[in-house]
């Protein structure tokens, strides 16, 4: 049966992210980690799949802060069950190409096995953050064609 994971490892591996700290991060990821962040690939080119612990080490320590510079991240609410572990969090960061400072909510679900990070996935709000990144809103009106004939996308 496998045995659960606490809290504080949960915090161990955001921190660890927080910090880009790739030594740290090497003990808490599973060699076979599979990593993937929901969001606009590119606008921040961090999202996407990883798959090995290098990988990610790479995406987490160099790719991500070439696009954003994390400075916070607030932990709102946290579930834990067994191996596995949810989170729903406020990231703050600076936007590397401007300086502009961008915060968004993100969702993460994660699974452990042998106390280490075998699975990652998150969805971020990442229209919000894309406008943010871009800097104005994003315009959402339907193509003409579809307003010509009533229709309209959801």
């Amino acid at each position: 049966m496998p045995i659960g994971i606490s809290r504080e490892l949960v915090n161990l591996y955001f921190q660890a992210c927080l910090a880009r700290d790739a030594a740290r991060l090497a003990q808490l990821l599973h060699e076979d980690v599979q990593w993937c962040v929901t969001g606009p690939i590119d606008l921040l080119p961090f999202c996407g799949r990883r798959c090995g612990k290098s990988a990610v080490i790479d995406n987490i320590v160099r790719l991500a802060p070439s696009a954003l510079r994390m400075t916070g991240l607030d932990l709102e609410e946290m579930l834990i069950d067994g191996e596995y572990a949810a989170t729903l969090s406020r990231l703050t960061a600076i936007h590397a190409g401007t300086g502009r400072t961008v915060s968004y909510r993100c969702a993460q679900f994660l699974r452990f096995r042998d106390g280490k990070l075998i699975e990652f996935h998150a969805l971020i709000d990442s229209f919000d953050a894309a406008e943010q990144v871009l800097g104005h809103p994003i315009e959402v009106a339907p193509p003409a064609a579809a307003r010509a004939k009533n229709v309209f996308a959801i």
